[in-house]
């Protein structure tokens, strides 16, 4: 009878290499570079459009005296000529297009509907009818930001009213937010009708938005309060992630879902407003913005709210460059430019809303 072969010792494990561990981490490494590289370079043509925005005009400045005559310096006549005339225009595009941008994006999240935007859901229509209220009356310009806002609140306490008496999910809300908005439109261009011509005009350049006329009063007032509504929003980042994950693991990690997204909401409203009071309603800014974000550096991360609010001001910026140098119609608003480059962009998304059921099914 011949001896059992000898049992062979299995040989001992090595410790498991962090793989796990070190592909999600680099994956976020990865996205936090594109995110950066894209910050960078948007950042970079800002300051190219701005130069060529403050040296460009029926008194041509070279680029870079331009940008000086910005902070005081250089010859008296760019000096003048940059900070009086040509900044304030070009600051108010700036704020206006990242608030707008900024807004766009934190509605798309609170709604989960990517066609979420603030002339969308009746922000814009609702800043515009406080608005030329505020002009019908006859009240001073600096109660205009006050009144976009009321506006901007009365549409967002009209869709809660409509949405609430119907139950209605909360992404389906951009239904009742674009009849809204079109209610508004109408009350709108009905007190434009009724207007006296001297204030049919003005009114009627408002609702267009324009940056055209902009000084300096308006940028700090608007400015401030948008530079105050956008650094409570991106401290608020993490609790939007929170809320992504949907309300039953929201509240499961100590959130109230309902009273968070209202704050939220609030705020995203008075953001919206605000900018609407600066420059008007201008069109698909907040709509296009974070969707080319999304394309360029992926889901939403404080970082990608910095390169979200770059995006909109250089948008807004360069429809503005088109609208005073390249468009040859005088006195062309520039939400009209945006109206136009945004509109096949608002079909494309439409068409790819409408397809996302019947794929997943």
């Amino acid at each position: 009878m011949s001896a059992p072969a000898p049992r062979s010792t299995p040989a001992p494990r090595s410790a498991p290499t962090p793989m796990s561990a070190s592909a999600p981490m680099s994956a976020i490494t990865r996205r936090r570079a594109r995110t950066a590289a894209w910050s960078l370079l948007a950042a970079a043509l800002l300051v190219l459009l701005t130069g060529v925005a403050l040296g460009t005009g029926q008194v041509d400045i070279p680029f870079w005296d331009a940008l000086r005559a910005l902070f005081g310096q250089g010859a008296g006549g760019d000096v003048l000529v940059v900070q009086q005339f040509r900044a304030p225009r070009v600051v108010s595009a700036l704020i206006a297009g990242a608030a707008l941008a900024v807004a766009g994006s934190m509605l798309q999240r609170l709604f989960r509907n990517p066609l979420a935007a603030p002339d969308t859901i009746g922000i814009t229509g609702g800043a515009s009818f406080g608005a030329v209220l505020m002009l019908a009356t006859g009240a001073s310009q600096q109660f205009i930001p006050l009144a976009a806002v009321g506006g901007g609140l009365l549409a967002a306490l009209l869709l809660g009213a409509f949405a609430w008496r119907s139950k209605m999910a909360v992404t389906r809300l951009v239904l009742v937010g674009l009849a809204v908005q079109q209610g508004l439109a109408a009350a709108v261009n009905l007190m434009i009708v009724r207007f006296p011509a001297e204030l049919a005009s003005s009114a009627m350049q408002w609702t267009t938005g324009s940056l055209y006329g902009r000084n300096w009063t308006e940028v700090w007032i608007g400015g401030g309060a948008i530079a105050g509504c956008a650094a409570v929003a991106l401290l608020c980042q993490r609790r939007i992630a929170v809320l992504d994950l949907g309300d039953d693991s929201a509240g499961g990690l100590g959130l109230d879902p309902a009273r968070d997204r209202l704050r939220l909401l609030l705020l995203t409203i008075t953001l919206a407003s605000l900018a609407a009071a600066l420059t008007g309603p201008v069109a698909f800014v907040a709509l296009a913005v974070p969707h080319l974000v999304r394309l360029l550096a992926g889901p939403p991360t404080p970082g990608t709210l910095g390169l979200t609010a770059l995006t909109g001001a250089v948008l807004l910026l360069g429809a503005d460059l088109l609208v005073l140098h390249v468009i040859p119609v005088h006195g062309l608003p520039v939400g009209a430019v945006t109206a136009t480059l945004g509109a096949p962009w608002l079909l494309v998304l439409m068409i790819r809303q409408g397809r996302l059921p019947q794929r997943s099914s």
